[in-house]
């Protein structure tokens, strides 16, 4: 086991209790400039959280070419209005040439292999610079999460991921967001839980999990990034 890995397991462990601030706090003292928040722009609690801790901390957000309009405009305001450096990664094809080489609607097709095209490969080429990196994931958000540690081990990328909010419920995620006027996109007041790509996101039905409006109809429920 190494040095980071034992690091992130012992972290783990002393930070579960810890509010999600201290927990970003532990984040920034530890890794410094190789920390980094990821944002799918479905609100910017985290990267709000870690700027309070971490003025101009890099908040990385993938553009997979199949975002709404409103994702990609809070993303701007995001970068407009708080103390943060967006850094925005793209596949390493445009749409046009997946199509080219796939056949189009690839993600009716694969959606796995989609994903991996558009969201995992180029995470893994953008966290290449970083030795931990942030996420929004939340154990309520659906059965796949409900583990979730506030500190882990990426065994794939051989990164600390860390969790800050994973103990929050979405009522303290409303209660943040109202307290500190952070951003959110706006397709979160139109039906919309879980906000992906365009193709494979619809509106959320009384009942219904966060996450069902994800890949309606497929036994897919998560796109690889936290796999």
């Amino acid at each position: 086991m190494s040095t980071l890995e034992q690091l992130a397991l012992r972290a783990g462990r002393e930070l579960e209790d810890a509010p999600a601030l201290e927990i970003l706090r532990w984040a920034a003292d530890t890794f410094g400039e190789r920390f980094c928040v990821t944002s799918s722009m479905e609100d910017a609690v985290v990267a709000h959280l870690a700027s309070r801790v971490s003025p101009g901390v890099d908040v990385v957000f993938l553009d997979t070419g199949y975002h709404f309009p409103e994702t990609l405009g809070t993303r701007d305001a995001v970068e407009a209005v708080m103390d943060v450096r967006v850094l925005t990664l793209t596949p390493a094809q445009t749409v046009a040439e997946q199509d080219a080489a796939y056949g189009p609607r690839l993600h009716d097709r694969d959606p796995d292999l989609c994903c991996a095209l558009r969201k995992v490969r180029p995470l893994e080429a953008g966290l290449a610079g970083y030795d931990a990196w942030a996420t929004g994931l939340r154990r309520d958000e659906s059965p796949t999460r409900a583990h979730t540690p506030v500190v882990g081990w990426d065994a794939r990328r051989g990164k600390v991921k860390i969790a800050p909010i994973a103990r929050w419920t979405q009522d303290d995620v409303a209660a943040y967001i109202a307290e500190h006027g952070v951003l959110v996109n706006p397709l979160l007041t139109d039906g919309y839980a879980s906000i992906g790509c365009a193709p494979c996101t619809r509106r959320v039905r009384d009942g219904e999990d966060a996450r069902a409006g994800r890949w309606a109809g497929l036994a897919k429920t998560e796109c690889g990034l936290h796999g």
